[in-house]
């Protein structure tokens, strides 16, 4: 054993199968010295913390979970390249903490017998041995400790029980630069003979490079998909001889009774049984636990689907409307501090750019905030507690029909209330194209801020009449446009996974993770970590494009005779009410004011930068039955489709205040009593599903987009969903229209 020389920070990388506490033992043992990103061109998360050890302090690397070390994709070579250290923007760890659940040690024992191929100086960790006690299970830890030869320590991290001795643990292990003994390779001769067969190969068509890790020449090997054959690099360039080379070995394996790849499974849960014989002791009779009698009702088809839909409201309804009084104190925060500003700076556009851009730009990032909180307060309890699983367990049949695994129901499911939280979500989804499939459907998902886009045109143009005598019309238009959104995302996540994300669906294999009392400081912790990422993340991005929705609503500004006019008749208006001696004379000018200041609003918008972008797309949105007022709205509406309503006040000169019911109708009024040039009316039945339907589709929200930049780490994302939905809208806006106005005539 050699000594490394001491450095002044040491790393250790975790890495262990899903469900087994990894996340828990990373923040008990980094506490709030966490950070979240990406690693540089994937869409790996990227968690990181701290910890300190007998006054040395650690860079912990929270790596995905994962039920093996073979990548086959640029992601999961992510994690062997960081253990391998192989990657420049990470330092390469000093230790490998393996989290192993000690209730399923022979699945687990797989990965580990990956991780110490790696050789590279190795622990483990066994968490759930509690659990397994309750289940009459009894380990013999000083003869696994033996036969890995690694150390093995149990811990509890939620009580913070073995800890210590997991650091210390890491601390004696982190000196060694190489394991204490080297591992025995679990495959057969044969496998092995072809191995070194293609390293000699590799080290002829590679002079001068360092060797390829056995590991990795291993994996060619086994990599039936040559995905990892396209990732070495070659000095002679002969990629075809590579492949012929590799084709030849897994022939002659075939032949020696070893196939590619099942014999990575056979030798690797051979050598797991091996491992186990005579450590692991298990009662004759399977122990029935309170949570097996759990698990036979909540994964019940009947019963466990019941209890899912009602868990599922109380989170929806939670997101959506207990959200609402602290959204309405932030908003109330942002239009009092508005208002102060308003109060000590004089008229002009620098009070403009802090009110109207600064101001309001942050107040859109953090109005989003509660409903993040509430969602993965809940999630981080139905995650810890074990219940998550039982969910994804169970909605699997319906989303496997999609291409999806259970695990997407979920996101989606929380994208109604918003797609932000939605979005954020689908990092319980461990395959990354079903992730990626969730999040580029997510915003298909009516959420809360398309609501009062319905509720205005329904209200205005839908007829309140009852279809077969009890159903209203109007209630079918809502849950229509919900359709809309929901069998789009359906056949646009079926394309998805036919094209873009092609590959076979996954098998749908999950250790249901026994039950516990989800711990409060693990369920808060998770919830302010993902709550102040999205601030930081997000926030800058929605904070940047808000001040240049700003500028282009505010320049050019009016002519100064057309101001001075305005200014003439509101200061002759005001005179009038100072002289006015009645409370109904008063309200009857203070009512001319505001529609006097609702046409300055309206004319400074019509000559903005955004008002004349409308006029400029009037030709591609007559199409669609709109006009230049209607494509303007629509132009301001893409960093939030909620101010489109706002917006068609301004531009129809009913003012930007129209969210109380008297607001309202006079914006309803407005709509139904506007006309084109030649006098016809605008709205009609078809132009108003038009816009609905085309709000339904269209990706009208930067702040979404803005967290798909951030879990991508890829503007590419971002910019196809937005393309892709603005497609859909368009052509779905104009067939509704067509179609419609065929109808009507």
């Amino acid at each position: 054993m050699s000594i490394a020389a001491e450095p002044q920070t040491r790393t250790v990388a975790l890495i262990g199968n899903p469900n087994t506490g990894k996340s828990t033992v990373f923040g008990a043992l980094s506490g709030v010295q966490q950070r979240v990103g990406n690693y540089p061109g994937v869409t790996v998360e990227k968690k990181t913390g701290r910890m300190t050890v007998d006054g040395k302090r650690w860079t912990l690397i929270d790596l995905p979970g994962t039920y093996s070390l073979a990548p086959r994709s640029l992601d999961e070579m992510v994690a062997v390249d960081v253990m391998l250290g192989r990657r420049p923007d990470t330092p390469k760890p000093d230790v490998i903490l393996c989290i192993v659940d000690a209730n399923n040690l022979e699945r687990n024992l797989y990965l580990v017998s990956q991780v110490l191929e790696l050789g590279r100086p190795t622990v483990v960790a066994l968490t759930m041995t509690d659990l397994a006690e309750d289940r009459g299970t009894t380990l013999d830890l000083p003869k696994l400790r033996e036969r890995l030869g690694v150390p093995v320590v149990p811990i509890r991290a939620h009580k913070r029980i073995g800890l210590d001795a997991l650091k210390t643990a890491l601390a004696e292990t982190a000196t060694q630069e190489q394991p204490a003994s080297a591992p025995e390779s679990p495959f057969p001769e044969p496998f092995q003979g072809e191995v070194a067969r293609i390293e000699a190969w590799l080290a002829d068509a590679r002079p001068g490079l360092p060797p390829l890790p056995r590991y990795l020449v291993e994996r060619l090997l086994l990599d039936t998909s040559g995905y990892l054959e396209g990732h070495v690099a070659l000095k002679n360039g002969n990629v075809e001889g590579l492949h012929a080379e590799i084709l030849a070995a897994r022939q002659r394996l075939a032949e020696a009774g070893c196939p590619v790849p099942a014999v990575e499974a056979m030798a690797r849960y051979g050598w797991a049984a091996s491992m186990l014989d005579g450590v692991v002791t298990r009662p004759d009779e399977p122990r029935v636990t309170s949570g097996d009698r759990v698990d036979r009702v909540l994964t019940h088809r009947v019963w466990g689907t019941l209890i899912f839909v009602a868990v599922m409201a109380l989170i929806f309804q939670a997101v959506f409307t207990w959200s609402i009084p602290l959204m309405d104190l932030i908003d109330a925060g942002v239009g009092g501090l508005a208002t102060l500003v308003e109060g000590v700076m004089a008229e002009g556009a620098l009070r403009s750019l802090i009110i109207d851009g600064m101001i309001a730009g942050v107040g859109g990032v953090i109005v989003f905030l509660p409903q993040i909180f509430i969602l993965f307060f809940f999630l981080g309890i139905l995650e810890d507690c074990g219940y998550l699983a039982r969910a994804a367990y169970l909605m699997d049949r319906l989303m496997t029909r999609l291409g999806l695994s259970g695990k997407s129901f979920i996101p989606l499911l929380s994208s109604f209330a918003c797609a932000i939280p939605g979005v954020m979500a689908t990092r319980v989804i461990e395959d990354r194209r079903d992730r990626m499939t969730t999040i580029l459907v997510a915003p298909l998902m009516s959420c809360s801020a398309r609501l009062p886009v319905y509720t205005l045109l329904i209200a205005a143009f839908i007829p309140p009449v009852a279809v077969a005598g009890f159903v209203s019309l109007q209630a079918m238009t809502m849950v229509a446009m919900y359709a809309v959104g929901v069998i789009t995302a359906a056949a646009v996540a079926w394309a998805l996974k036919k094209t873009a994300f092609k590959g076979p669906t996954p098998p749908f294999v999950m250790e249901l993770p026994a039950y516990k009392w989800p711990s409060p400081r693990v369920v808060l912790h998770r919830m302010f970590e993902r709550g102040w990422s999205f601030v930081r993340r997000a926030g800058t991005i929605i904070f940047a494009v808000s001040i240049v929705m700003w500028a282009l609503l505010y320049f050019p500004r009016l002519p100064e005779s057309t101001e001075a006019a305005f200014a003439q008749q509101i200061a002759a208006l005001e005179d009038q009410r100072e002289a006015a001696d009645d409370a109904e004379a008063v309200e009857a000018i203070d009512a001319q004011i505001a529609t006097l200041e609702a046409r300055a609003d309206g004319e400074q918008k019509r000559l903005s930068l955004l008002g004349r972008a409308g006029r400029v797309i009037e030709p591609v949105v007559r199409p669609l039955g709109w006009d230049w007022r209607i494509g303007a709205a629509a132009i301001a509406s893409f960093p939030a489709r909620e101010v489109v309503v706002a917006t068609l006040g301004v531009i129809f000169d009913v003012g930007s205040d129209v969210e109380g019911e008297e607001g309202a109708s006079r914006l309803q009024v407005a709509l139904r009593e506007a006309e084109h040039r030649d006098g016809r009316p605008l709205f009609t039945i078809p132009v108003a599903l038009s816009i609905m339907v085309f709000f339904a589709l269209c990706a009208q929200c930067v702040s979404t987009l803005a967290v798909i930049r951030r879990e991508t780490n890829s503007w590419g994302w971002p910019l196809f969903c937005f393309a892709y939905m603005t497609v859909l809208a368009y052509f779905g806006a104009m067939l509704v229209y067509q179609v419609g106005t065929w109808i009507a005539a």
